[in-house]
């Protein structure tokens, strides 16, 4: 590494990110993903388990005076503000303060606010904290995504990003299973059952959150902001590890080397204008993507157990086993078809996800509209549509993790997951909540073909401006706003 002076800083040529690049996956990398990733196994647990204990909290000597609407309303609608907030507010201070800093610091508002969720006496007191457990969990996905996307080599990074982000099913299928045992009247108390499933929550972040002090902060990161000799020293550690796994045999040569002014900090103007003015075509992309998942999502599970409910008389009680098969199906896609996006390629692999789960989803529509479904067959119908979905929505938040420059990417990744977040959570319950509960054949098909078009237009925008980012570095795929000419 050398370095100049500059009149606006140093200047620094480093060859950094190209050994981080260059690195073969390790045990090292390993403990980046549980370390970092496990945050939305947290998530999927959170929304699976408020949905699923909903009716046990209306009733009489729950310890909390709430109905259920207000449990999957106002409190639902809370924790969506909340992290739609939550991840524009800390997806700035991640670009100012660095991965590390936040990624901890918004763990512990998430195991604080959840802990104080299971003390809750009054609605209000359960409101409060739902809603900072949303500001919590909303600026995880900020300082995750950009950690992960910085630390993981270029190769590998498509299918650990798309895996990572669809563990929030497993999350889902252990919320739906600790629901039907905490709900459970002969195991615990009416009082106790749903209070300990939000204590369970807090105790798995404060085991992450010991995990996460041996992660270090971005070299990518710090090099930036002035830090390069912190920067040398973590990735020189890393790389000694590694070859210390391999038995001492000595590593690839990394190829090619970055010059950038460093700078202290980028300005929200600039951030603005380089996301929506310089890469606009990639602005396109990034809403397209999420606005698809976001709809086709609360066209399938918003409703769910209404429709299996009023349609196919499914006990209330057994909506649960049903949507831990689709969250199961969620959470394979993402595992089985990520390795594709890294080597069959970005455009390809996320065009036709989000084409097969839209083309999917109309199949369904018209098999239901016909009567030729029952809740088993429907289920299965979804796995199949979901399997696809979840890659497809999970290679989103890899799209805009990766394709705008570093100094604004905790905030490109919190803008995009926000604007989804705030249309498959406000929007969409608005509109779907009418169309599926009225008890109509056709309101239920409606909202699925709804959801279906949307994702194939998005698949269709990918199609043309998905940027091909499969093995590349971040640096290659989007110039540092602080690199030379």
């Amino acid at each position: 590494m050398t370095t100049a002076q500059a009149d606006t800083g140093r200047t620094v040529t480093t060859n950094i990110p190209a050994r981080l690049d260059r690195l073969p996956w390790s045990r090292w990398h390993w403990t980046i993903v549980i370390g970092l990733g496990t945050v939305w196994i947290l998530d999927g647990l959170e929304v699976t388990v408020v949905g699923n204990i909903a009716s046990r909290l209306s009733e009489p000597g729950s310890g909390l005076s709430i109905s259920s609407g207000q449990v999957t309303g106002i409190a639902a609608a809370l924790y969506v503000a909340g992290a739609c907030l939550g991840a524009l507010f800390w997806g700035r201070l991640t670009d100012k303060w660095g991965r590390k800093k936040l990624f901890m610091i918004t763990l512990a508002v998430y195991l604080a606010a959840t802990a104080l969720t299971s003390v809750a006496f009054e609605s209000w007191w359960f409101f409060l904290f739902r809603f900072l457990t949303g500001f919590g969990i909303g600026g995880e996905y900020a300082a995750i995504n950009s950690a992960i996307d910085e630390l993981i080599p270029a190769q590998y990074r498509g299918r650990v990003d798309l895996m990572i982000n669809g563990s929030f099913w497993l999350g889902a299928v252990g919320g739906s299973l600790l629901s039907i045992v905490a709900l459970n009247t002969d195991i615990f108390a009416k009082d106790v059952g749903w209070r300990l499933t939000f204590a369970l929550g807090a105790v798995l972040a404060f085991v992450i959150l010991l995990v996460r002090r041996h992660v270090p902060e971005s070299p990518r990161w710090l090099l930036i902001h002035g830090r390069d000799e912190e920067a040398e020293r973590i990735v020189s550690s890393i790389e000694r590890r590694v070859e210390a796994e391999r038995g001492g045999e000595s590593l690839p040569r990394p190829e090619g080397e970055l010059t950038i002014h460093q700078r202290r900090s980028v300005t929200f103007l600039e951030i603005a204008r380089t996301v929506f003015s310089d890469y606009r075509r990639r602005s396109v992309l990034g809403f397209s993507l999420f606005i698809g998942q976001a709809f086709l999502y609360n066209a399938i599970t918003f409703g769910f157990g209404a429709i299996l409910t009023t349609f196919f008389d499914v006990p209330t009680g057994d909506t649960g086993y049903y949507f831990a098969v689709i969250a199961i199906g969620n959470f394979c896609g993402p595992l089985l078809l990520g390795k594709l996006f890294d080597t069959v390629g970005r455009r390809v692999m996320i065009s036709s996800t989000y084409l097969l789960s839209g083309l999917l989803l109309f199949g369904t529509a018209w098999l239901f509209d016909q009567g030729s479904l029952s809740a088993g067959t429907l289920t299965a119908c979804w796995c199949a549509v979901l399997f696809f979905a979840s890659a497809g929505a999970s290679s989103a938040y890899l799209t805009v993790s990766e394709v705008f420059p570093m100094e604004t990417r905790a905030m490109s990744i919190a803008f995009f997951y926000a604007l989804g977040t705030a249309a498959g959570g406000i929007s969409g319950p608005l509109l779907f909540a009418d169309l599926t509960s009225t008890g109509k054949v056709g309101d239920t098909v409606l909202a699925f073909q709804i959801g279906a078009g949307l994702m194939c237009a998005a698949g269709l925008v990918a199609a043309f401006l998905a940027v091909r980012a499969e093995r590349r570095s971040l640096e290659d795929i989007a110039k540092p706003l602080t690199a030379s000419a």
